[in-house]
Formats: C-alpha cells, structure tokens, sequence
C-alpha cells in the first residue's frame, strides 16, 4: 500500500508526486491515458519528420518558476531553448510590436511606434525587477501567502504603492491607453492578456497582460528541447522509487469516516493509500464524479454550480515546408506571433465570444516551433501551430460557415480554414507551404485530456471573481478539500493555469503537514 495516490500524470500531478518522494514517501500515480504528461506532451503525429506539442509549448512560467527550480530537472536531461525573439505583433501595415531578449531592443522598437514609449516600457520593467521575487513567491505560495505578501507590499510601497496595484487592477485597454502613446506597447499588453481568458476591457486584464510581458522580458519563453519537460518530471520521480501507471482510469475516491483512504478504478481494483489522495484533476471532476455530493458540505455543492470554466480552444497543428512569410520581417525571429490587427480586433474577438458567437476572424497565438527550438524539424522547415479561442456554449457563427459546435468534419475543416486564412493576411503565401495539419477541435482536446473540459485551457476562468480565495469556489484558494487527506492538485487550485507545478507543490506541502488546520479552513463552506 503506498503512502499516497495521485490521481493523473500532469505536470501537477508529477511535481506532487516528486515532492512527497522526497520527503520518503511511497507514491504511486494513475493516469487515465496511455502516457503520461497530461496537456504538457509531443510527438509526431502531424508528420514524422517534425515534433508537435499537442497541448502547451511555450514554458514563461516554467522559467520563472521556484517551484520546478527547486527540482533540478536539469540532472535529469532538461534543457531549455529561446528563439531570437521573444513575441512578435505584426500589423496588416507592415509594422510590428516585438518582446526581444533584452530590454534595449524592445524599447528601441517601442520607441518607432511613439517617441517615450520606449522609456514607459523600460519604467515597467523597472517596476517589475523591484517586485520580482516577491510577486513570484506570493503566487506561488498556498494562499494566504502571508510572509511573501508582508515582503511584496514593502517592495509594492518602494515601487509605487496603490497606484502601482490600481494599474494592475485597470482593464488592460485602459493601461496601455495611460502608459503608452503608439500602439506598439498596448499590442504587447493586451496580446499576452489574451493568453488567458481576460478581455481588453475585464478588469484585471492589465495585471495579467503586464505579468506576462514581464515575465516574457526577464525570462524569455522556453521550450524545452525536444519536448522533454514530461520526460524529465518522470525521470526525477522513477529515480525516487515513484510508481506510474497509465491507462488507468480512477472512477471514485473511496472515502470512509469522511476520510480518504484510496480510489477504484475502472477495472474495479481499489487501490488504498496510508496517507493521502492527491487529485491533478478538474474541480467539477472530483467533486461531482469521483468524492461524490453525499460526502460534501452542502454549501461547495451549491458553489459548484457557479464554477466558470475559461474560453474553449481550438488548435491546428502543422508541418510547413519552409518559414513562415510574414509581411512584418520581424514576426520571423519571434517564437510566438499574435496574430490579430489591432487592439480593436481583440475586442472584438473576446466580444463576439461573450456573446455565444464563433470569431469571424479569430485572435490566433502562432507558435514557431522550429525557430525556438532547431531540433523540431527538418533544417529550412517549420513546425508550427495555432490556436484560438471559441465559446463553451456557441449560439450562432460570426463568420460564414455556420459552425455550431458539433464540431463534425465539415466544421473542424471550416474553423482550420478560418484559422490559416487569418494568418495569411498577414503573411500571404503561408498555405503553399503546408505539408501536412492536424485539426484539434474542443472536443478533440477534452477526449486527450479530461481536465481540458471543451478545450478549457486553464482549468476554470483566470478572471478575478475565480482567482485566490474564491478558486476554485469561495472558500477555498488551498488545496486541503472538506474530505481529509484529499487534496485538489490541479490548476483547478490556486494559483491557477501554466505550467509552473505550483498547484501540486501546494497540495504535496499540504499533505506532508499535520491536519488540524482542515476544519478550520473549510469553516466557510459548512455555513
């Protein structure tokens, strides 16, 4: 009988499970799939001559990390790699907002959209290299984080004070419309704010959009070489005697005395645990499908049903014959391209998806694989891929292909079409160059991924009204759950989305401590 189970192979779910090794305990891991990784995988699928991440690519989080820095998962082959550009903007005109590797050059640039607005960009990042450490260590924390948050407000009173935090808290439109006077800056904001679910004008938006930006200047966006980030989380744990099973789907926690004492899986084999049940799975998951409402305070239960999960996704993979032709040069160097002309188009995007509606011409995050990591493919290829965002529930098509989300053939086949055609605006000749695609509709993602509910990338809505104490419900914000020795190990926990490991680091910490703080925490949820 092993000390702990943790339920599913994430990237959560191995930094959990390598965590409690270390502290000496027996661990074994049940992944519902034939390997492991969870949204953090490659292959070659697309064709064989090229890698394709099939979920996540680019790791900002990761680099940043204290969590996975703590793990040395370079002793066990991890090596990252950059392409020359960080993040490119181009601009149907010609022009382009780009995130360099140094701060110099993005300020040189930033200064040809509007002289000053190089100078605005290097103040935040000023900004940014005060609070560093201990913005990091406050998100990366158990809520409430509360030495790192007495150590970040002595850096936030230094930095600025609450008119450092009302910027923060401005919808990122806002932001870039007070600190930047061309439209270069305000692209690079609002862009990565979209790397959540946050539109231009939801508050917050301006917090997230300038984290990630600074996080991408600082840090760059890696990719692991080859792909490997899995491989090395596997390894580290094997070398601590871990134990990994795929293709075994947990159906249950079984749960006695209102405790958790292991789960069942769909072959019908219990599998007991001395100590601990950690679950890398969706909040509505393990507490609907696997605990059950029997075993629940009544008010989680009604919580529930307010639970916001983030856009669905909808990604094309492909194997190009040669780079990508973008009208703006410096889109080629850049490892990942936002593809939208202009902060209006953003808007609109993120609106026609408030209201139910498929974009007519969707926001695409391109990732040129290849130029961040020259292992990917062929010399004078491109591995490369796209995603966008589309409702959970659609209501009708702002384009003309009448998609409805069945999501059948003809309409993965319409919404890839979509995708490219919005790519070659701005570089034409793009699909003469296409050897092979994979289409990865919503429910492609979710049948490969569980915790992908739709395409839902970021396991619940990065927006404020779910973040901190209310995720994944009020309440909660830590991964201790109202069962005892069951402990919420997903991003569907604090600190959310990314590929950062901190979810698992908390819920591992949390079962490693004695549990006389459980009844207290969950005091809310018993009201």
């Amino acid at each position: 009988m092993p000390d702990a189970v943790v339920i599913g192979a994430g990237p959560n779910g191995l930094v959990a499970a390598n965590l409690l090794a270390d502290a000496g305990w027996s661990v074994e891991v049940l992944e519902a799939q034939q390997e492991p990784g969870g949204a953090v995988r490659s292959d070659r699928g697309v064709h064989p001559d090229y890698v394709s991440d099939l979920f996540s690519a680019f790791y900002p989080l990761a680099a940043v990390s204290p969590v996975l820095a703590r793990l040395d998962l370079a002793a066990e082959g991890l090596r990252w790699s950059h392409a020359p550009r960080v993040l490119a903007h181009p601009l149907r005109d010609g022009r382009c907002a780009v995130l360099e590797r140094r701060v110099q050059e993005t300020v040189s640039g930033l200064e040809g959209f509007a002289p000053g607005d190089g100078d605005a960009w290097r103040d935040m990042y000023e900004v940014w290299s005060c609070v560093r450490q201990e913005l990091v260590q406050a998100m990366f924390t158990p809520f409430p984080p509360v030495r790192p948050a007495l150590r970040l407000a002595a850096k936030l009173r230094a930095a600025g004070g609450l008119r450092l935090a009302r910027k923060l808290a401005l919808p990122v439109r806002r932001l870039g419309d007070e600190e930047f006077r061309g439209e270069g800056g305000r692209l690079l904001l609002a862009g990565n704010a979209l790397h959540a679910d946050l539109a231009p004008e939801a508050v917050g938006s301006g917090g997230f959009g300038w984290l990630m930006s600074m996080v991408g200047q600082s840090h760059g966006f890696p990719v692991p070489v080859g792909g490997a980030l899995t491989a090395a989380l596997l390894s580290r744990l094997q070398h601590h005697d871990g134990a990994l099973r795929c293709g075994e789907r947990v159906v249950s926690v079984v749960v006695r005395g209102g405790r958790a004492v292991g789960v069942r899986t769909a072959g019908g084999e219990t599998v007991r645990a001395r100590r601990a049940v950690l679950a890398d799975t969706s909040a509505p998951a393990l507490y609907r499908e696997l605990v059950g409402e029997e075993h629940l305070p009544s008010r989680l239960v009604r919580d529930l049903e307010r639970f916001q999960w983030d856009f669905a996704t909808f990604k094309v993979d492909w194997a190009l014959t040669g780079p990508v032709p973008w009208t703006a040069p410096q889109a080629a160097g850049a490892g990942t391209v936002h593809v939208a002309d202009g902060i209006d188009s953003l808007t609109r995007f993120a609106s026609q998806i408030a209201m139910g509606q498929v974009p007519g011409e969707p926001f695409a995050l391109f990732g040129q694989m290849t130029t961040a990591d020259p292992s990917r493919s062929p010399v004078g290829t491109e591995s490369a891929w796209a995603y966008t965002h589309v409702p959970q529930r659609i209501t009708s098509d702002a384009g003309p292909d009448h998609i409805t989300g069945r999501w059948d053939a003809r309409e993965q086949e319409a919404m890839a079409d979509r995708i490219e055609a919005q790519v070659e605006r701005f570089a034409p000749g793009f699909r003469t160059r296409i050897l092979a695609r994979r289409i990865l509709a919503p429910t492609t993602l979710q049948a490969m991924n569980e915790n992908l509910h739709n395409g839902a990338i970021n396991n619940g809505t990065t927006a404020l009204h779910q973040q901190a104490v209310f995720r994944p419900v009020p309440g909660t914000g830590r991964p201790e759950t109202p069962v005892k020795g069951l402990y919420l190990a997903s991003a569907a926990a604090h600190p959310g989305g990314g590929v950062h490991g901190a979810p698992g680091a908390n819920a591992a910490r949390a079962a490693l401590r004695p549990y006389g703080l459980h009844t207290l925490l969950h005091r809310a949820q018993r009201i």
